[in-house]
């Protein structure tokens, strides 16, 4: 062969490796991405979305813990829990915008009050915008009563502003021990030795609040539940239901 023909073979077999090492840089490069983008989707399948407006069946959610729930979820287990317990429930804000109030809940006198659900994390505590929000929002629906009802706790600010505008609160540990107490609503799996712990403190607080107003009012409700003394938003002091809302009966003093 001449020199011409050896140099054009050089050149040929120079272009091959040149183009190998180029894609082999190329795909270098794209499976990092693809194994990130994996890493990814097994985060987000790992967590739950509470923005999310999935709403499944009912069974599905009376089963589920509420760690599990959706926004819309948790209000619509509320809807039920309310509708058993006697009130009529107007479902407000499921699926869209609730403008602070989710559900809106009638008692036999027709007095409404106004339910704003906070499906959260233990650690994320509602915050006083929130309450503010219902306060405000309660008019909106001819309410008389608030009541704001969280998977978590209130921040401090947020519990001084709803005690200062008489909004009722429940907080997570509360809040499932009434579930539970309710029977309709059965989690999948086992309660953790924390969440029963935290039950059973609520439900000795509970207890020990009853005692203490049938000792110091020496009142009873026609339901059998001992009373306590409230006030009016006029100031007016009276004796009312120490298991409100879910009896809502009073005697003035």
């Amino acid at each position: 062969m001449g020199n011409n023909e050896w140099m054009l073979i050089a050149v040929v077999v120079i272009a091959i490796l040149l183009g190998i090492s180029i894609m082999a840089a190329l795909q270098g490069k794209k499976s990092p991405k693809k194994n990130g983008r994996a890493s990814q989707n097994r985060t987000k399948r790992g967590t739950i979305n509470r923005a999310s407006t999935r709403c499944r069946e009912d069974e599905a959610i009376l089963s589920s813990k509420l760690e599990d729930l959706t926004g819309v979820e948790f209000e619509r287990l509320l809807a039920l829990y309310f509708r058993d317990q006697g009130y009529g429930v107007t479902e407000v804000g499921v699926g869209g915008s609730d403008g602070g109030v989710d559900l809106v809940i009638t008692d036999r006198r027709g007095e409404k009050t106004a339910v704003q659900a906070k499906c959260y994390a233990s650690h994320h505590k509602v915050p006083v915008q929130t309450v503010r929000e219902l306060v405000g929002a309660k008019r909106n629906h001819d309410c008389i009563l608030s009541l704001l009802v969280t998977t978590s706790d209130l921040t401090g600010p947020a519990k001084k502003e709803a005690e200062q505008f008489k909004v009722d609160y429940w907080h997570g540990a509360l809040i499932e021990h009434k579930l539970r107490s309710w029977g309709k609503w059965n989690p999948g799996k086992r309660t953790s030795k924390k969440s029963r712990q935290e039950i059973e403190t609520a439900k000795a607080e509970w207890k020990k609040g009853s005692k203490e107003s049938a000792a110091t009012a020496l009142k009873t409700c026609t339901c059998g539940s001992p009373m306590v003394r409230r006030k009016s938003k006029q100031g007016q002091a009276f004796w009312g239901c120490s298991t409100y809302p879910k009896c809502r009966h009073t005697q003035s003093i």
